[in-house]
């Protein structure tokens, strides 16, 4: 059974950080893409950032420079760093994983107030 579950959302202040785990099990993650999507209110779903199985990454202009993405094999693991949160990074965030990133997480909320 695939699982994708997603940890680490919460509120934070603007400015600050946050990082979200996704942890997955009932694929093979190695050879996995991984991503981060997240979609706010009365928004579509949207692109973050990607890591590849060669570990090559990707991000939305939006977060480059911002945000980092990383994985670790050996724990089925990945990680979105969030730093310099802004207001209109606040989302649902979901994970995202699998060699066509057909599987998705529940999401977890990030909201970014003061």
């Amino acid at each position: 059974q695939v699982q994708l579950a997603e940890s680490g959302g919460g509120l934070v202040q603007p400015g600050g950080s946050l990082r979200l785990s996704c942890t997955a099990s009932g694929f093979s993650f190695s050879d996995a893409k991984m991503g981060w999507y997240r979609q706010a209110p009365g928004k579509e779903r949207e692109f973050v950032a990607g890591i590849h199985p060669n570990f090559d990454t990707y991000y939305a202009a939006s977060v480059k420079g911002r945000f980092v993405i990383s994985r670790d094999n050996a724990k089925n693991t990945v990680w979105l760093q969030m730093s310099n949160l802004k207001d209109e990074d606040t989302a649902v965030y979901y994970c995202t994983g699998g060699k066509l990133l057909e599987n998705w997480g529940q999401g977890t909320q990030v909201t970014v107030s003061s």
